[in-house]
């Protein structure tokens, strides 16, 4: 996806989204690669304690592997988008599941806690990243109309992957211990390059139904059509000279588009993310340490993430059924504004909870608006710049978020260690989530509704960002379609005007013959010819 042809140095035209058949299989992939790149950085803290007693480190020094692993996925978002652009979106998720793989396996060798965080860290963090966006770039690029259930579909991989994982990591660790255990995860790491391997390129497939279609319009137009017919093939090969030349070539997509920033509506979900990303993730990490505290035992405590990851199973598919309905799309903005809003006032509600039964209450609201958030987050993203300029949207916007990921978490930790209050960060990270919703619904009415209001409708074309996709590849296909048509009408004029010109000089030969030297020979042919080159300048200049 997004490659320039190498023949013409053009870049293919968007296409209609199939919304179904292979798009489904890629829905699937995209499914595993979310799983792994969400739940393989929680799952390998299974293996924490072996590692701090073979290496003699503390918990914070392990606990930087998965640190590793987030800031490489949310980090590295402009050079996935660079080589997305550049070579496709296969070749990157061959490369990235070999590279995570390899990481892990090579981890499984490891003698000291620095080369853990080189190669279960960077080398297996960097890999999920060449995965991860590209999935979602295909996902976008095969649904459209069903888009908000692919991607509340393929979001659900998260919670079932965690739910998955942890136990097998478990399992595992005791058979085999932390070394068998990694050089195991590697070898699942290799399904990666499988999805990707099913990626196919849409754009491949009907370029390759469209050149049949051309070659057999440009055959019918090759037929001969009678003796006197030089005229008419002349002026078939001017026409399409002509059209040649006014046809401008396309310019090639560059390899990270920083235009889109002109858009009013990305930028306004950039700021509303950054201060989302801020308080999303702080509950969830402190939850379990805040049970603790309140008296809970540890496996009681455990078993709350286990809630929020069940609930948030159900929550990712059922909300992206809802966006797709047809009078809430348009409005999937204010939805996902709603769900934010949902989630900072589960925050700011449950931060007095003092027993077991309101910590369970807590889970199972934050479960539902955290799987709201996590459906929706791509496909508002996806409705403001479009598939075609999806793929560094997403990369700006990962790197934007990897900043409030290394300032929210740890800030929250210390203010745990110096106030030993939890109440307070709840209040503080549900007031940023709120924030971030209210930013989002009043900037989005006020600037952007407001907008077009007031301002007509811009003409649509394939590289605007907006809009639906199917309908920028009706226009394409609608355009070639007319194209052919227009070549295949000229060829009948064409050859309507070498009858004129037959019809023409035999009257002339009469007219001749009959009147006895009225017009000198050649005359009436002569003249017949202006008059079919006047016929043919009026039909050519018709097109």
């Amino acid at each position: 996806m997004g490659r320039a042809d190498p023949e013409e140095g053009q870049l293919p035209a968007p296409v209609k989204p199939p919304d179904g058949g292979w798009g489904w299989i890629v829905l699937l992939g995209c499914f595993v690669i979310t799983g792994f790149s969400y739940a393989f950085p929680k799952a390998v803290s299974v293996y924490f304690k072996e590692l701090m007693k073979d290496f003699h480190v503390g918990y914070s020094d392990t606990a930087w592997i998965s640190s590793i692993m987030l800031a490489m996925l949310y980090g590295t978002g402009p050079v996935c988008s660079i080589m997305v652009n550049q070579f496709g979106c296969r070749p990157v998720m061959l490369i990235g599941g070999l590279l995570a793989s390899s990481g892990m396996i090579l981890a499984s060798f490891t003698t000291n806690i620095i080369e853990l965080y080189l190669t279960a860290g960077v080398l297996t963090g960097l890999g999920m990243a060449l995965n991860f966006q590209p999935s979602l770039i295909m996902l976008g690029t095969y649904f459209d109309k069903r888009r908000p259930l692919a991607n509340g579909l393929a979001a659900a991989g998260s919670p079932v992957f965690l739910s998955a994982l942890s136990p097998l990591g478990q399992v595992l660790l005791e058979k085999f211990g932390w070394r068998g255990g990694f050089l195991i995860m590697g070898g699942l790491l290799l399904n990666c390059c499988t999805c990707g391997a099913v990626m196919r390129p849409l754009e491949m497939g009907m370029k390759r139904k469209m050149e049949k279609v051309q070659d057999k319009y440009e055959a019918k137009e090759m037929l001969p059509m009678g003796g006197k017919s030089e005229e008419g093939i002349s002026t078939t090969d001017g026409t399409k000279k002509a059209k040649k030349v006014k046809k401008k070539p396309r310019r090639g997509k560059k390899l990270l588009d920083f235009s889109i920033f002109s858009n009013r509506g990305f930028v306004i979900y950039t700021i509303s993310k950054f201060i989302l990303v801020l308080g999303l993730f702080v509950p969830p990490i402190l939850l379990v340490n805040y049970a603790k505290d309140t008296g809970v035992p540890d496996t009681e405590a455990a078993f709350l993430l286990s809630i929020i990851g069940f609930i948030d199973i159900f929550a990712r598919p059922a909300c992206g059924m809802v966006a797709g309905l047809k009078w809430v799309r348009p409005h999937v903005a204010y939805l996902f504004s709603f769900a934010m809003l949902f989630n900072g006032l589960t925050d700011i509600c449950s931060a007095r909870a003092s027993n077991y039964t309101g910590l369970v209450i807590f889970c199972v609201f934050f479960g539902i608006s955290y799987g709201m958030v996590g459906a929706l987050q791509f496909e508002v993203l996806m409705a403001i710049v479009g598939s075609q300029k999806f793929s560094s949207a997403i990369g700006l916007v990962l790197l934007i978020e990897a900043v409030a990921v290394l300032i929210g978490p740890p800030s929250a930790g210390r203010l745990v260690d110096a106030l030993k209050n939890y109440e307070v960060i709840f209040y503080l990270a549900g007031s940023e989530v709120a924030l971030s919703a209210l930013f989002l619904a009043m900037a989005t009415y006020c600037c952007l509704n407001r907008q077009k209001k007031k301002a007509p409708p811009p003409e649509k074309s394939p590289s605007a960002g907006g809009g639906s996709d199917t309908e920028e590849a009706e226009s394409d296909v609608q355009e070639a379609e007319e194209h052919s048509s227009n070549n295949h009408q000229l060829a009948h004029s064409t050859g309507d005007a070498m009858a004129g010109v037959e019809e023409a000089n035999h009257v002339a030969a009469e007219e001749q013959s009959g009147e006895g030297g009225g017009c000198p020979e050649g005359d009436g042919e002569v003249l017949a010819r202006a008059s079919c080159n006047t016929d043919q300048t009026v039909e050519r200049d018709s097109f």
